[in-house]
């Protein structure tokens, strides 16, 4: 808290080594989750749910999404970004947290029949009822999941995580198998965040305190409220386009839609996750050093950017073998929606990452400002385009909107924040001359080759190749090379000097402070 007596800073040293070790853990889980989640859809998609449930499932998806954003008022971010002792203050913030997600359910409740026809599929009121029920536990769970982000601790994170994703996962599977189609995934969400909140409660004890003071809640409802508001606004953007294809073309169009935006959020999710869950924390470390932080948020951007780009572009050429040969051909209609979704993939990764920087530094109006903008801009455009075309034209008008409109403002923002505009175009020219050579690559070679199994195989490592040629350094290729070479000849990996996604500053920096 801004008043608390504040904690010594930690050494450079110290903080490096905190979000070194946190990052790895981060990947490791996201990714181990994610691979989970995957295969588990495939399972799901391909043998058991038509379009049509899945349609309802993405409707009380949806839904959540966008409720949990504004569900515990944005006061749990206070766990990670004030100063002082988290004792003090956290036992308001749960109260606080408890209290809004409480009422928001109830009146979800009572609301649910309304928005599940507004959205186009009145079956998904009693999923709708059942898997919001995660906001309860979502808003006792977050203080404790606050100072396990706080703190680095990404290893007992991902035990949590594990524990979530095998008990919802199991519940999901054995309850589809038998038949209960969509609400199979609102019983198994549930039951994951039933253990996830026990697991929260053991790796971060005594955080489950109940408490008020009347100072900490007006400052705690002062700092989140304009959170909150841009989280709300954030999710609103992400999931409008969902809810417009439910309302204007049905849930079965849906059903495709959610397909191929859950394919595109492959590389999001894994890339994205792993960085956010560190670089909040690493940004607030460095928001009272200009220079630290514009160096560490271009770093970031370039890692993202070189990671995610050709996951993209590969996605987004083979959109059509690929969706054919994962979920089966009855889903081949998702594959209209997904190149132009590969593209919306890259600009989220960007704006998520200048979201937690700019909330970083302080900067939460002109956040609210740009995602009030960008929902006020993007609803009109997505309901012309659903009632002109279909899934495919929906997708392009997101695209459109968030490349014309929403991404210069984010940069115009991070320019006034102290971040260096100069420095983010340094850092993506590579990956984006890289992938765009690599989409020709694969055009060419997808209309030469075929679109069989092995075919898919040779373009897409073809085109790996080609990208890594153009968009990484030479120094990079040469460096991997000679550390292959010298595992080989002594049996141990060389020290590559990478450096991490967010550096902490060269010198100690006063210590200053998802979706």
């Amino acid at each position: 808290m801004a008043n608390d007596s504040a904690t010594p800073a930690a050494a450079p040293e110290g903080l490096g080594t905190k979000v070194r070790s946190a990052t790895r853990w981060s990947l490791i889980n996201t990714v181990v989750m994610r691979l989970g989640n995957f295969a588990t859809g495939i399972v799901l998609v391909r043998y058991v749910l038509d379009p049509a449930a899945w349609g309802v499932y993405g409707v009380a998806q949806t839904v959540l999404m966008v409720l949990l954003a504004a569900n515990e008022l944005g006061v749990t971010l206070a766990v990670v970004r004030w100063e002082g002792d988290v004792r003090r203050f956290a036992p308001t913030v749960l109260t606080l947290g408890a209290l809004s997600s409480s009422l928001l359910y109830v009146a979800l409740f009572a609301a649910a029949p309304g928005v599940a026809a507004l959205l186009g599929a009145p079956e998904a009121t009693a999923v709708l009822r059942v898997m919001c029920l995660c906001l309860i536990l979502d808003g006792l769970a977050q203080v404790p999941a606050g100072v396990l982000t706080r703190e680095f601790r990404q290893g007992r994170r991902m035990i949590v995580d594990a524990l979530n994703f095998v008990v919802s996962t199991t519940v999901t599977l054995v309850l589809a198998l038998q038949g209960w189609g969509a609400m199979s995934f609102a019983c198994g969400a549930v039951a994951g965040n039933v253990v996830a909140l026990a697991g929260c409660a053991l790796a971060a004890p005594g955080m489950l305190r109940f408490g008020w003071d009347r100072e900490q809640a007006r400052a705690l409802l002062r700092f989140g409220l304009p959170l909150a508001g841009a989280s709300l606004l954030s999710l609103a953007v992400v999931n409008a386009d969902a809810m417009i294809v439910g309302a204007v073309l049905g849930h079965v169009a849906l059903g495709f839609y959610m397909l191929a935006f859950n394919m595109a959020g492959w590389p999001v999710r894994v890339i994205s996750e792993t960085a956010r869950r560190v670089s909040f924390a690493g940004f607030s470390r460095l928001a009272d050093t200009p220079k630290a932080l514009s160096d560490g948020f271009a770093r970031a951007l370039g890692a993202l950017m070189t990671a995610t780009v050709p996951a993209c572009v590969l996605l987004g050429a083979l959109a059509g073998p690929l969706v054919e040969l994962v979920y089966g051909a009855k889903w081949r209609p998702a594959a209209e929606a997904l190149p132009w979704l590969m593209a919306l993939g890259l600009a989220r990764i960007a704006a998520e990452l200048t979201y937690d920087c700019l909330v970083a530094i302080g900067r939460r109006r002109a956040l609210l400002l740009i995602q009030g903008l960008w929902l006020v801009t993007l609803v009109p455009v997505l309901v012309l385009a659903a009632r002109a075309g279909g899934i495919e034209t929906v997708a392009a008008g997101h695209v459109v909107v968030a490349g014309a409109v929403v991404l210069p403002v984010f940069v115009l923002a991070l320019r006034r924040g102290g971040v260096a505009v100069r420095a983010l175009v340094r850092v993506c020219v590579r990956p984006v001359l890289g992938g765009l050579v690599m989409a020709l690559v694969l055009a060419v070679l997808r209309q030469r080759l075929g679109e069989g199994a092995l075919a898919v195989c040779a373009t897409s490592v073809i085109g790996l190749v080609c990208y890594a040629v153009c968009a990484l350094p030479a120094r990079t290729l040469v460096r991997g090379a000679h550390a292959r070479l010298g595992r080989d000849r002594t049996g141990r990996p060389e020290d590559t000097g990478a450096a991490p996604s967010v550096p902490a500053p060269k010198r100690p920096a006063e210590p200053a402070r998802e979706r």
